[in-house]
């Protein structure tokens, strides 16, 4: 009997560095084939041009391919659910927002993910400015105009958003509590329909990431209201925060990140982390993220990310409680 247990025990671990070997192997040989990344909003959008740009650029570093696939939704839960149903061998990855890994959870009463269980976060890749724009013919041509007519309106304002719960309807949320208006609220399936319906004067005003909307504002298509960071946007110098206007509680930034499904070898996690924070620093890509209207910037490790996710979760918890939001799906 000891000896059958001796000899199992050798081959248990003769298993362990076998599979030990194959992870290094694996990440060794990291990649070999193109790499798929989920992306939770639509063709055209901000997230969507970030995305392409980071996969080209990781293609560039790495000699394989990168392909973007569109998986917009439901709040972002169509794309996150196909990417955390993937093989977890780095072939796959999610490049998905703040509001889809930290605030779904509060909204939802039955989630078909849970973010720190289903993925290893890689790293954050962008940070996102915030704003309000409206239709140039609304009549909207600033914050206070928002209020004004809010004020003498009651609900009789529409804004739109890229879907219940994210950012940019806690942006409309936090503007309400801190100036106590009513707006009726019409939520989206993504940035982009959103921003069409602005455009088209079907919504007047809406809000959104300010990445994707630089070009339509410099040709006055949009006119962008205020941003909502703690300092003004470099895209927009000349647009006032709600800070400057008196609303010291309406502020609001956002990020995207990257991540893989659970069960990713870490050999590999660390991997693409490591290409992505060379990919993320490169001049050119710090340049071409602010024309898009965000920043480009990375977190110090995979592990810095995971924790950063869960302090975001706990932050916006108390926003969506105060909205009525909270198991509203």
């Amino acid at each position: 009997m000891r000896k059958l247990v001796h000899v199992a025990v050798l081959a248990g671990a003769a298993f362990a560095f076998a599979a030990t070997q194959s992870v290094a192997q694996s990440a060794d040989d990291f990649p070999n084939r193109p790499i798929r990344i989920v992306v939770i909003q639509a063709p055209g959008s901000g997230t969507d041009l970030v995305a392409r740009l980071l996969a080209q650029k990781m293609g560039e570093l790495w000699g394989q391919q990168g392909v973007v696939e569109n998986r917009q939704g439901a709040n972002g839960i169509i794309g996150v659910e196909a990417a955390a149903r993937a093989a977890p061998d780095g072939y796959t990855l999610l490049y998905a927002s703040i509001s889809a890994l930290t605030t779904n959870q509060f909204i939802y009463k039955k989630l078909p993910y849970d973010t720190l269980r289903d993925f290893a976060p890689i790293t954050q890749a962008v940070l996102n400015s915030l704003g309000a724009v409206a239709n140039p013919a609304s009549g909207l041509k600033s914050l206070a105009d928002v209020v004004a007519r809010a004020k003498a309106d009651p609900g009789g304002l529409s804004y739109g958003s890229s879907g219940i719960g994210n950012q940019t309807h806690q942006m409309g949320v936090l503007l309400s509590l801190a100036t106590n208006i009513k707006m009726t609220h019409v939520p989206y399936r993504g940035q982009t329909p959103m921003l069409t319906d602005v455009m088209s004067g079907q919504i007047p005003l809406g809000f959104t990431v300010t990445s994707g909307v630089t070009d339509l504002v410099n040709s006055g298509k949009l006119t962008m209201l205020a941003t909502f960071g703690d300092q003004r946007d470099e895209q927009f110098p000349n647009v006032p925060t709600p800070s400057e206007l008196g609303y010291k509680d309406v502020v609001i930034t956002g990020w995207t990140g990257l991540l893989a499904p659970a069960g990713t070898p870490p050999a590999i996690v660390n991997k693409i982390y490591g290409g992505m924070a060379k990919v993320l620093a490169m001049p050119d890509v710090k340049e071409a993220m602010l024309k898009l209207g965000t920043t480009a910037k990375a977190s110090g490790s995979p592990e810095d990310f995971a924790r950063h996710i869960k302090a975001e979760s706990e932050k916006y918890y108390p926003v969506i409680k105060a909205a009525g939001l909270e198991g509203s799906q």
